[in-house]
């Protein structure tokens, strides 16, 4: 069940763990007030009674359960669960103050997500695209974010491929024009790319893309930076120095992309141990189990404010 949730939700076990708790006090706490004020009518139990109390709990338990989530670190997470479900029965509304076209209603006459809203991604991608593909999912379903363009410098990479078979558009670039060219700029404002993430992206980003794309490029680097960065530290290569370093903890690390390669300001690491037994291939592994768990979370608390 937890799995299940985990994959619904969009969060970590340790989360779905937490919301639950949140949802059980919130539900009690929905209970406690409603009776207490139920009291205070002076109804006398019965059919009235009921539908007086049904009404009052089905507004308290939006705002219980929103107190609730505060101490616990899900106010984020209930805000857009309630407002969802207040669209699902037609109380919400989209951005324009219209619903959503549940309930019988005919959507096609109603004012779609406003394109101009939302945040179109371009994700820049070297190999096979297994960290292109987890953020392609996470917000496969998110009108705020849409994975607009995959670009690539490798003919015949895998993200290609994941690239065709999720009908997104692609563009294979070339040294010459990305350095000393236009870096692309042009053909990135032609599908109206405003934030731009490197996922296994090995060349180093031109300062005329940084210009265009101010605090808008992002990068994961598998290490704790500021250690084992810098130029040709990707892939096995980190992998192999922190074992031969001896060094006891490994990770990940999100951060925005500056002039110089891995040092722009951190966003987000997530760390885990490094065995005496660990090979690059055994600790390889479990930095991608990092970036699947935590790099498509993080992008949406930063694209989704």
């Amino acid at each position: 069940m937890f799995e299940k949730l985990q994959k619904k939700w969009k969060v970590t076990g340790l989360q779905v763990l937490v919301i639950l708790c949140t949802f059980a006090i919130g539900g009690s706490l929905t209970g406690y007030v409603g009776k207490k004020l139920m009291n205070l009518t002076g109804l006398e139990k019965g059919l009235l009674w009921v539908i007086v109390y049904i009404i009052l709990i089905t507004i308290i338990w939006p705002v219980a359960v929103l107190v609730v989530s505060i101490p616990f670190g899900q106010f984020t997470f209930f805000k857009k669960y309630i407002a969802k479900l207040g669209r699902r029965i037609g109380v919400g509304s989209n951005e324009s103050g219209v619903g959503n076209g549940e309930w019988g209603v005919n959507s096609s006459i109603l004012p779609t997500h406003d394109s101009r809203l939302t945040t179109h991604v371009a994700i820049f991608a070297s190999g096979t695209g297994t960290n292109a593909q987890k953020l392609i999912d996470h917000f496969r379903n998110n009108a705020a974010v849409k994975i607009s363009l995959i670009v690539c410098n490798k003919p015949g990479a895998g993200v290609l491929q994941i690239a065709a078979k999720e009908n997104i558009p692609s563009i294979i670039i070339e040294k010459e024009k990305f350095f000393r060219g236009n870096a692309y700029i042009e053909e990135l404002k032609s599908f109206d790319i405003n934030f731009i993430i490197l996922a296994g992206f090995l060349w180093k980003i031109p300062s005329a893309l940084i210009k265009v794309y101010p605090s808008k490029i992002v990068n994961i680097h598998p290490a704790l930076l500021p250690a084992y960065g810098g130029k040709g530290m990707y892939g096995a290569k980190v992998h192999e120095a922190v074992i031969a370093a001896g060094e006891k903890e490994s990770g990940i690390t999100i951060h925005y992309v500056d002039e110089i390669y891995d040092h722009g300001k951190i966003i987000f690491q997530a760390k885990c141990d490094v065995l005496a037994t660990d090979t690059p291939d055994s600790l390889a592994q479990k930095i991608h189990s990092l970036e699947h768990q935590h790099f498509p979370l993080v992008m949406e608390q930063l694209l989704i404010k």
